[in-house]
């Protein structure tokens, strides 16, 4: 008869500590498995198994637009407001400069002058300005109109130069001198337009304050306007540098781009609103951060906005204007591009950092800013930072480590395994006993593990008498 080989069998707590170490064992492998994974995957390199023939290459960078739309960069506006208003101061100070010392070309219309129509085309327009030149008028200007009509338009003339050009701008195009329109322009229409336009300013500033003061508040209603007057000067003082014609049309475009920045602005200040309100009672960032915030939230919405409205512009100014000559409506392209590219400037970089700048001037907004600045100071103190290296499978704990957990950190040069978290025992782990408090005379304590059980009253080790 056979004898079987007897096999040793772990029971009890042999057993026990052995399938115990088998599953942490196991846990450990997966721990480490999902850390290498995660690590390289912050890293940009890819997993192993993935695509790659195993070899690890970084993926390439977003540009910074794709970046900025999917809210993975951010501009620090209120932060560098100080930098933002000197270059801005820059600016405003060479075009209050140019309309000082440069000046403006004001039109017939609000200088005064006299205008003439006759038929002709563009070929014929050269002609035509040299034979009004050499009758002695200061000419103007010169388009073709309609296609098929000549506009010309000079200084003041009197009765007897009127009679002049229009016999030699009819000699030159083969017409009769009946064909040719003549008209006399005051500079008081002109001083009458002026006049209606500030009004209309005036009374669109007194509701636009109105309004923000409100609906918002008043410091937003400060920087709105402050965004506003800032377009107005940089429009009048590129106009006054390009040199072109004050018309009509100059004054219908600077009141049409107020409306287009206040848009923008009133967008961007509903977002402020938005994220400071209830910010005091939960002091998790100041006002000034909670406005920037509100800037990268709809900085791509404001990009967007003003590329549409400046593309159709852009395409009169340059392409109409610059290369087919049609010079009908160039100062109104003139006006409203630099006003458009004006005001999307201010409202993203000018309007918040004011009103910021007047809000943390507040008692309120102090107290914020140090209730935030302790709280971010006391989480310093208490947390642990995530390692600097480029990967690391440890993530940055959000509060202080609680018991005795050690978190295992990758090295940055080597891509081994990860080490699982382990849990040791420290002493800040272990909870100190409460101090005991003395009770009532005959009382029994509880006692202490191991520790034999004491009558009242008695003392330890004592024997009982029988």
């Amino acid at each position: 008869m056979s004898r079987e080989q007897d096999t040793e069998v772990p029971v009890g707590t042999d057993a026990e500590e052995a399938r115990a170490g088998e599953a942490a064992g196991s846990a450990t492998d997966d721990a480490a498995a999902a850390a290498d994974d995660a690590a390289l995957a912050g890293a940009g390199l890819p997993a192993e198994g993935g695509d790659g023939g195993g070899v690890r290459r970084p993926q390439r960078r977003a540009s910074l637009v794709n970046r900025l739309y999917n809210g993975e960069a951010g501009l620090d506006v209120v932060g560098r407001s100080r930098l933002i208003y000197k270059i801005t101061a820059v600016v405003v100070l060479v075009c209050i400069a140019s309309m000082v010392f440069r000046g403006f070309n004001f039109g017939i219309d609000f200088a005064g002058g006299n205008s003439f129509r006759l038929p002709g085309t563009s070929a014929e327009l050269e002609e035509v300005r040299e034979a009004a030149t050499e009758a002695g008028a200061d000419v103007a200007s010169a388009q073709v109109v309609g296609g098929s009509e000549i506009l010309l338009r000079t200084g003041a003339l009197d009765n007897a130069g009127e009679r002049a050009v229009v016999e030699a701008v009819a000699g030159t195009v083969g017409v009769t001198p009946d064909e040719v329109s003549p008209e006399s322009v005051s500079a008081e229409w002109g001083q009458d337009i002026t006049d209606q336009a500030l009004l209309a300013l005036a009374v669109f500033l007194v509701a636009v304050i109105a309004f923000l003061a409100i609906r918002f508040q008043p410091k937003m209603a400060i920087g709105a306007i402050l965004a506003l007057l800032h377009d107005l000067v940089v429009t009048a003082g590129v106009y006054s540098l390009i040199g072109f014609e004050v018309s009509p049309s100059t004054v219908i475009g600077l009141l049409t781009i107020l409306g287009f920045s206040l848009y923008d602005t009133v967008v961007v200040f509903d977002k402020v609103d938005e994220n400071t309100r209830g910010l005091s009672s939960s002091a998790r960032m100041t006002w000034g951060e909670a406005a920037n915030l509100a800037v990268n939230q709809t900085l791509m919405r404001s990009i967007n906005t003003s590329v549409i409205a400046l593309l159709p512009v852009a395409g009169l100014l340059f392409v109409g204007a610059g290369l087919l000559g049609v010079g009908t409506l160039k100062d109104l392209a003139l006006v409203l591009f630099v006003g458009l590219a004006a005001g999307a400037y201010s409202s993203i970089f000018l309007a918040t950092p004011i009103v910021a700048d007047l809000k943390e001037r507040e008692p309120e907004v102090q107290a914020l800013r140090r209730r935030v600045l302790a709280r971010r100071s006391s989480a310093a103190r208490q947390g642990t930072r995530a390692p600097a290296g480029t990967v690391a499978s440890a993530r940055r704990t959000r509060g202080p480590a609680r018991g005795g957990v050690a978190l295992a950190e990758r090295d940055p040069d080597a891509l081994g395994p990860a080490q699982a978290d382990v849990v040791v025992e420290s002493p800040s782990s272990v909870t100190p006993e409460p101090a005991r408090t003395p009770g009532p005379r005959g009382a029994t304590a509880a006692p202490r593990p191991g520790q034999r059980p004491q009558r009242p009253g008695g003392r330890p080790g004592a024997k009982r008498r029988r």
